[in-house]
């Protein structure tokens, strides 16, 4: 068995160097091509040596000279000459080192001729050929010095583009060339992604550099542990970035021998590591996805294995994909997306207007809105439920709170519109110790009047934490901040909450609205809703509303507000503006005392 495994991990060496040498190395012409110019040479140079034959009997010989000879015989030897040197410096040219060597010995073996027959036939008309030859052996000289020069420079050059600066080991682009030739090859592999878990404490606590020279530790381990082939299997380690590693397995019999392999390297991973007297103690996360059976091309298992190794983040078990981890890789995507957004400002809002029956102007709900990198808006509907799973809503409600204040303090301080801004306030968010000092803050910078700003609030915080809820929108009421509670009837509404809820406004889903007039139930229900809302002295706003027959609807059964495309999508901050300002001139809002 020693011997078995010393043997693949020589094998295991030898090819992992041969493959990142292909990547690296300046590929040659085909070898046949330099035979053929080797070939053309002796050919050129026997036809020269035959033409160059004395003409009259007991003349001198000459031997690789372009003169003493009749005119048409010195023209076709100077072209045949010609190109046999022509062959010489393509050798060169094309083939490196072999190719210089390989003329060098040629010319070299020609000056003892040339200098000989020139002595012993008493005949100087050979030098011209030697001055060639000695003019070829300084191009040929030139040639491979300035090849050399640029090979090395273009050697670090590819070097740096299949390998990672920090740790030495192939980069991402290696890895991706690796998937590409074994499935080119169809040859049946495992690829692993393995991240290390909590590795940013390091930097925050010990710095970027103590960081980095752990990432180099680590990577010598599973370099030397590839090398050892201590796994059983043939594998070929690369970073990803950071603190991301992938590896390819090869050679399994079946997943489960993949699997224990992988378990090997995460047992290097967690043997303790030492630096400067200080000892860390580090885990991975690993996630596997296999090709063919899981993927087919490098994208998808690039993909597929992050999103094991997401999953495996959660169970704390080396993880093989499945299609319902995929959702996993998304929000986690997500997240990233929101992060990065939050940190440089492209969280910002849009304003819908809200309208009274009489399409009077009486106020505007702020909506979150979110660019990504390159400019495009994400949807809502796609990042504000992962910022609600992942604890990010609140910053969320913040910037848009903050943002929206300020713009529209300074839009009804311009006016003088008497109207209202609403906006979504998250329950966590509410339940924070310091949001009643956000709110105090947002006020006096803005120049809001309290009685001016509308709290939105889901009806589940009269089940979440009431007594606490309650507490806080108590004190916004003494602010003369309104409420309202949102999304009315589709989560858990119970009569004896909402009556001690001291609240303004009920907001009717659109999910209702939009069924109102295919269905007598919902139609009923909302009515319901609405008559509930009046009982106890709130006014009621319909989301959603679209068309004019849901508009006659809500108009018969007594609603008293409502916001939807019908009167308004949301708009920009300069078209809001203008909305205001219109309404204005058309008195179809009120205006401050």
């Amino acid at each position: 068995m020693p011997m078995k495994r010393e043997a693949n991990a020589n094998d295991t060496s030898r090819s992992v160097d041969k493959f990142l040498k292909n990547l690296s190395v300046r590929k040659h012409l085909p070898y046949p091509l330099f035979f053929a110019l080797l070939f053309l040479y002796i050919l050129s140079s026997i036809a020269v040596m035959k033409i160059a034959q004395p003409a009259r009997p007991g003349s001198p010989q000459i031997t690789f000279t372009l003169f003493g000879m009749e005119a048409p015989l010195q023209t076709l030897a100077g072209g045949i000459s010609s190109l046999a040197n022509m062959c010489i410096l393509l050798m060169v040219f094309f083939f490196g080192k072999q190719g210089f060597f390989t003329a060098l010995t040629i010319l070299l073996i020609q000056f003892p001729t040339l200098i000989i027959r020139m002595f012993r036939a008493h005949n100087l008309s050979s030098l011209p050929g030697l001055f060639i030859n000695v003019m070829t052996l300084l191009a040929i000289c030139i040639i491979f010095a300035n090849n050399t020069r640029e090979e090395k420079y273009q050697r670090r050059i590819r070097d740096q583009a299949v390998t990672d600066p920090l740790t030495g080991l192939p980069n991402r682009f290696a890895c991706s060339e690796m998937m590409n030739h074994l499935i080119q090859k169809n040859e049946k592999f495992v690829l692993a992604t393995l991240n290390l878990n909590n590795f940013k404490s390091i930097n925050n606590t010990m710095g970027h550099s103590t960081g980095n020279d752990v990432l180099i530790e680590l990577a010598t381990r599973l370099m030397k542990a590839v090398e050892g082939a201590g796994s059983g299997t043939k594998d070929f380690i690369c970073t990803q970035n950071g603190d991301e590693f992938s590896l390819i397995l090869r050679d399994y019999p079946s997943l489960r021998e993949a699997h224990a392999s992988l378990e090997y390297y995460e047992s290097i991973l967690e043997e303790r590591l030492t630096l400067d007297g200080c000892d860390y103690f580090l885990s991975a996360s690993i996630g596997y996805a296999e090709f063919p059976a899981d993927a087919t091309d490098s994208e998808d298992l690039l993909t597929y294995a992050s999103a094991a190794m997401y999953h495996c983040k959660r169970t704390g078990r080396i993880t093989h994909f499945d299609q319902k981890h995929l959702g996993t890789e998304r929000t986690l995507e997500m997240e990233r997306k929101i992060h990065s957004a939050l940190q440089e400002d492209r969280i910002f809002f849009h304003l819908q207007p809200q309208y009274d029956m009489g399409h009077h102007l009486i106020g505007f709900e702020a909506l979150a809105r979110m660019r990504d990198t390159d400019g495009s808006i994400i949807s809502p509907g796609e990042f504000i439920p992962v910022a609600e799973q992942v604890g990010l809503i609140g910053q969320v409600d913040s910037t848009v709170f903050r943002k929206s204040a300020t713009f529209f303090g300074d839009l009804i301080r311009r006016t003088r519109a008497d109207l209202t801004l609403s906006v979504n306030i998250s329950v966590k968010h509410l339940m924070k110790n310091d949001f009643l000092d956000e709110v105090r803050e947002i006020l006096h910078s803005s120049g809001i009047a309290a009685h001016q700003l509308e709290i939105e609030i889901t009806e589940s915080v009269m089940i979440d934490s009431v007594e606490k809820a309650l507490q806080c929108i108590n004190e916004l009421k003494k602010m003369d901040i309104r409420i309202a509670i949102d999304d009315f009837g589709t989560g858990y509404s119970a009569l004896s909450y909402l009556n001690r809820f001291p609240a303004d406004i009920l907001k009717v889903d659109k999910s209702f609205i939009d069924e109102m007039n295919t269905s007598e139930s919902s139609k009923q229900y909302v009515a319901a809703i609405i008559t509930m809302g009046h009982v106890m002295n709130f006014g009621v706003i319909s989301e959603g509303v679209e068309k004019p027959d849901q508009l006659e609807t809500l108009r018969e059964i007594g609603c008293d507000y409502i916001q939807g495309f019908i009167w308004g999508r949301p708009l920009s901050r300069e078209d809001a503006g203008k909305l205001v300002e219109d309404a204005v001139h058309q008195k179809k809002c009120a205006l401050i005392p």
